[in-house]
Protein backbone atom coordinates (compact mmCIF):
# COMPACT_ATOMS: atom_id res chain seq x y z
CA UNK A 1 0.00 0.00 0.00
CA UNK A 2 1.21 3.23 -0.52
CA UNK A 3 2.84 5.50 2.17
CA UNK A 4 -0.04 7.91 1.45
CA UNK A 5 -2.58 5.88 2.53
CA UNK A 6 -0.99 5.06 5.19
CA UNK A 7 -1.65 8.53 6.87
CA UNK A 8 -4.40 8.27 8.40
CA UNK A 9 -6.40 11.99 10.22
CA UNK A 10 -6.25 12.03 13.61
CA UNK A 11 -9.86 11.19 13.40
CA UNK A 12 -9.13 7.81 12.70
CA UNK A 13 -6.25 7.49 14.44
CA UNK A 14 -8.39 6.64 17.70
CA UNK A 15 -8.48 2.74 16.33
CA UNK A 16 -5.07 1.92 15.27
CA UNK A 17 -3.39 3.41 18.85
CA UNK A 18 -6.47 1.58 20.92
CA UNK A 19 -4.98 -2.05 19.50
CA UNK A 20 -1.10 -0.82 19.21
CA UNK A 21 -1.32 0.07 23.30
CA UNK A 22 -3.37 -3.28 23.71
CA UNK A 23 -6.48 -1.64 24.09
CA UNK A 24 -10.12 -2.81 22.80
CA UNK A 25 -12.82 -1.46 20.69
CA UNK A 26 -16.64 -1.43 21.80
CA UNK A 27 -18.70 -1.06 18.89
CA UNK A 28 -22.62 -0.94 18.71
CA UNK A 29 -26.07 0.74 16.98
CA UNK A 30 -29.44 -0.12 16.30
CA UNK A 31 -30.68 -2.31 13.26
CA UNK A 32 -28.26 -1.81 10.77
CA UNK A 33 -26.04 -0.21 12.38
CA UNK A 34 -26.04 -3.11 14.83
CA UNK A 35 -25.28 -5.54 12.02
CA UNK A 36 -22.46 -2.76 10.56
CA UNK A 37 -20.95 -3.52 14.35
CA UNK A 38 -21.04 -6.97 14.59
CA UNK A 39 -19.56 -7.01 11.04
CA UNK A 40 -16.42 -4.45 11.83
CA UNK A 41 -16.11 -6.07 14.84
CA UNK A 42 -15.59 -9.31 12.94
CA UNK A 43 -12.71 -7.66 10.36
CA UNK A 44 -10.47 -6.86 13.77
CA UNK A 45 -11.54 -10.09 15.43
CA UNK A 46 -10.85 -12.68 12.59
CA UNK A 47 -9.08 -10.84 9.40
CA UNK A 48 -9.56 -7.91 6.95
CA UNK A 49 -7.49 -8.82 4.40
CA UNK A 50 -4.06 -9.93 5.60
CA UNK A 51 -3.48 -13.01 7.85
CA UNK A 52 -2.42 -11.38 11.05
CA UNK A 53 -2.96 -12.06 14.90
CA UNK A 54 -6.84 -10.95 16.06
CA UNK A 55 -7.75 -7.64 17.37
CA UNK A 56 -9.64 -7.12 20.31
CA UNK A 57 -13.21 -5.66 19.05
CA UNK A 58 -16.25 -6.59 21.22
CA UNK A 59 -19.81 -5.89 19.24
CA UNK A 60 -22.13 -4.90 22.03
CA UNK A 61 -25.11 -6.08 19.99
CA UNK A 62 -24.31 -9.37 20.24
CA UNK A 63 -25.14 -10.87 23.59
CA UNK A 64 -29.17 -11.30 23.90
CA UNK A 65 -28.77 -12.16 27.56
CA UNK A 66 -27.71 -9.34 28.54
CA UNK A 67 -29.66 -6.95 25.88
CA UNK A 68 -32.60 -8.31 26.98
CA UNK A 69 -31.85 -8.03 30.94
CA UNK A 70 -30.71 -4.61 30.48
CA UNK A 71 -34.11 -3.27 28.75
CA UNK A 72 -36.13 -5.45 31.25
CA UNK A 73 -34.35 -4.28 34.40
CA UNK A 74 -33.28 -0.18 33.26
CA UNK A 75 -34.45 0.50 30.12
CA UNK A 76 -33.57 0.01 26.19
CA UNK A 77 -32.07 3.44 26.76
CA UNK A 78 -29.32 1.64 28.96
CA UNK A 79 -28.61 -1.42 26.88
CA UNK A 80 -24.99 -0.08 25.59
CA UNK A 81 -24.07 2.60 28.48
CA UNK A 82 -24.15 -0.04 30.96
CA UNK A 83 -21.77 -2.52 29.15
CA UNK A 84 -19.48 0.10 28.19
CA UNK A 85 -19.66 1.02 32.03
CA UNK A 86 -18.73 -3.00 32.49
CA UNK A 87 -16.60 -3.86 29.70
CA UNK A 88 -14.13 -0.42 29.02
CA UNK A 89 -11.58 1.07 30.50
CA UNK A 90 -9.11 3.53 30.28
CA UNK A 91 -7.67 4.04 26.78
CA UNK A 92 -10.11 1.91 25.08
CA UNK A 93 -12.49 3.42 21.87
CA UNK A 94 -15.99 3.59 22.21
CA UNK A 95 -17.59 3.28 18.26
CA UNK A 96 -21.33 3.94 17.88
CA UNK A 97 -23.06 3.85 14.67
CA UNK A 98 -25.94 5.67 14.21
CA UNK A 99 -27.95 6.64 10.90
CA UNK A 100 -30.24 9.26 12.90
CA UNK A 101 -27.93 10.88 15.56
CA UNK A 102 -30.78 11.09 17.79
CA UNK A 103 -31.45 7.42 19.25
CA UNK A 104 -31.91 7.61 23.20
CA UNK A 105 -29.40 4.20 23.85
CA UNK A 106 -26.69 5.93 21.43
CA UNK A 107 -26.95 9.40 23.02
CA UNK A 108 -26.48 7.74 26.30
CA UNK A 109 -23.61 5.51 25.77
CA UNK A 110 -21.75 8.50 24.60
CA UNK A 111 -22.65 10.15 27.77
CA UNK A 112 -21.22 7.41 29.95
CA UNK A 113 -18.17 7.03 27.98
CA UNK A 114 -17.56 11.04 27.95
CA UNK A 115 -18.25 10.34 32.35
CA UNK A 116 -15.41 8.11 31.95
CA UNK A 117 -12.81 10.03 30.00
CA UNK A 118 -12.91 7.21 27.17
CA UNK A 119 -12.31 7.89 23.78
CA UNK A 120 -15.17 8.18 21.04
CA UNK A 121 -15.98 7.81 17.62
CA UNK A 122 -19.43 8.43 16.38
CA UNK A 123 -20.50 7.87 12.81
CA UNK A 124 -23.21 9.44 11.92
CA UNK A 125 -25.74 11.08 9.00
CA UNK A 126 -26.70 14.41 8.50
CA UNK A 127 -28.25 15.00 12.13
CA UNK A 128 -25.26 15.31 14.63
CA UNK A 129 -26.45 18.22 16.84
CA UNK A 130 -26.81 16.16 20.18
CA UNK A 131 -23.64 13.85 19.42
CA UNK A 132 -21.45 17.19 17.98
CA UNK A 133 -20.25 18.28 21.93
CA UNK A 134 -19.92 14.62 23.72
CA UNK A 135 -17.47 12.48 21.25
CA UNK A 136 -13.92 12.80 20.33
CA UNK A 137 -14.74 12.31 17.17
CA UNK A 138 -17.70 13.02 14.63
CA UNK A 139 -17.43 10.93 11.05
CA UNK A 140 -20.35 12.57 9.73
CA UNK A 141 -22.31 11.43 5.97
CA UNK A 142 -23.98 14.04 5.12
CA UNK A 143 -26.82 12.75 4.10
CA UNK A 144 -30.54 12.02 4.79
CA UNK A 145 -31.12 8.83 3.16
CA UNK A 146 -30.17 5.60 5.54
CA UNK A 147 -28.98 3.34 2.94
CA UNK A 148 -26.57 6.09 1.34
CA UNK A 149 -25.46 6.61 5.46
CA UNK A 150 -25.26 2.94 6.23
CA UNK A 151 -23.03 2.24 2.82
CA UNK A 152 -20.91 5.20 3.55
CA UNK A 153 -20.03 3.47 7.14
CA UNK A 154 -19.59 0.17 6.12
CA UNK A 155 -17.00 1.67 3.61
CA UNK A 156 -15.10 4.19 5.65
CA UNK A 157 -14.65 1.07 8.54
CA UNK A 158 -13.55 -1.02 5.74
CA UNK A 159 -10.64 1.74 4.80
CA UNK A 160 -10.13 1.82 9.02
CA UNK A 161 -9.51 -2.14 9.37
CA UNK A 162 -7.03 -1.61 5.65
CA UNK A 163 -5.05 0.93 7.00
CA UNK A 164 -4.86 -0.04 10.78
CA UNK A 165 -4.27 -3.90 9.69
CA UNK A 166 -1.17 -2.45 7.10
CA UNK A 167 -0.08 -0.27 9.68
CA UNK A 168 0.17 -2.75 12.25
CA UNK A 169 1.17 -5.65 10.30
CA UNK A 170 2.01 -5.10 6.78
CA UNK A 171 5.73 -5.71 7.27
CA UNK A 172 5.14 -9.06 8.50
CA UNK A 173 3.27 -10.59 5.61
Amino acid sequence: MPKKLLRISSKLQKQYKAFKSGKKILIFGNGGSAADAQHIAAEFINRYTLERKALPAIALTTDSSVLTSIANDFSYTEVFSRQIEGLAGKGDVIWGLTTSGKSQNIIKAFETAKSLDLKSVAFTGKHTTKLKDMVNHLIVVPSNSTQRIQESHITIAHIICELVENLMFAQEN
